[in-house]
Parts: C-alpha cells; sequence; structure tokens
C-alpha cells in the first residue's frame, strides 16, 4: 500500500505553471535532454512543499531504447527529475551559489510505469534543510495514482 500524499493538493491550480521552464534554467544548471522539468504548479517556502511536472514526450532521448515497442521512462529518470525539483527548490529559499548535486537516494519504489504522452506530476516535501545538505521526500503520480516515491539528499557543490 503506498503512503499518504505528501500534502493536500486539491486547491492547487494545475491548468497553468506557476513557474516555467526558462525560469527552472535560472537556478538549475540542467540543459539539453537532461533538463527535465517543465514546469512547477506550486511552491510553498514556509511549509517546504512544491509540485512539479514532467511532460512525457514521444520524442525524448530514452524512448527509442528503453523498451523497444513498449518504452517505460526509466526509474532513474524518475529520480533524477525529483532530484531536479528538490534542487531548484532548495536554491530558490537559500539563493544558495553552486550546484546541488547527488548526495544519496534512499526508499525508493517504482509502483507504476510511466510512458510517452503522459504528464508525470512530482510533490516534494523537504524534511531537512542546512547550508550544504538538503534533504527531501518525493513522490510521482500519474493521473492521481503514485507511481515513484523516494527520499533524495542533495549537496551543494
Amino acid at each position: 500500500m503506498p503512503p499518504k500524499v505528501l500534502f493536500d493538493v486539491s486547491k492547487i491550480d494545475m491548468t497553468r505553471p506557476l513557474v516555467t521552464r526558462d525560469e527552472i534554467a535560472l537556478l538549475n544548471p540542467h540543459r539539453y535532454e537532461f533538463a527535465l522539468l517543465d514546469g512547477f504548479y506550486h511552491l510553498d517556502m514556509p511549509n517546504m512543499e512544491m509540485m512539479a511536472y514532467v511532460d512525457v514526450r514521444p520524442d525524448a532521448f530514452w524512448v527509442r531504447g528503453h523498451i523497444p515497442g513498449r518504452p517505460l521512462m526509466p526509474g532513474v529518470l524518475m529520480i533524477e527529475s525529483s532530484a531536479q525539483m528538490i534542487s531548484y527548490f532548495a536554491k530558490k529559499v537559500t539563493q544558495a551559489e553552486g550546484f546541488i548535486g547527488f548526495g544519496g537516494v534512499t526508499d525508493v519504489k517504482f509502483r507504476g510505469q510511466v510512458v510517452p504522452g503522459q504528464k508525470l506530476v512530482l510533490l516534494g516535501k523537504l524534511l531537512e534543510m542546512r547550508a550544504r545538505r538538503t534533504i527531501g521526500a518525493t513522490q510521482g503520480y500519474i493521473d492521481g495514482t503514485m507511481v515513484y516515491e523516494g527520499t533524495i539528499t542533495g549537496m551543494l557543490i
């Protein structure tokens, strides 16, 4: 049985992004095929909550080879997308210079498939934020069903 949703999303407007892909690029260094996030719907600094999304495109770099004839978004890209979400949020809050890289990934479970044409909605809640380390709980949803969960640690490099 999946865990509870990290926070109540019922009042979040998901009809238009709060933060765009171009605005994400101002804080996150990822470019080209590795700029995975398409936008944010929600940033709640006092409660350390965020909601971002990935439009899973039929022309994404991994579609042709993972798995031919039945493309599935690799789990590592769900983790990477979530890490980019946590990184953006942490940099927005702290205004830290530098790059926030992986420090660890724990408690990851994949609970469903993500395929081209879907929108992967990511939720995040920071559990700890220090000068050099950020830890966040993350979840991924397709049409309201949890497909991914994990805890990500980011380190300021």
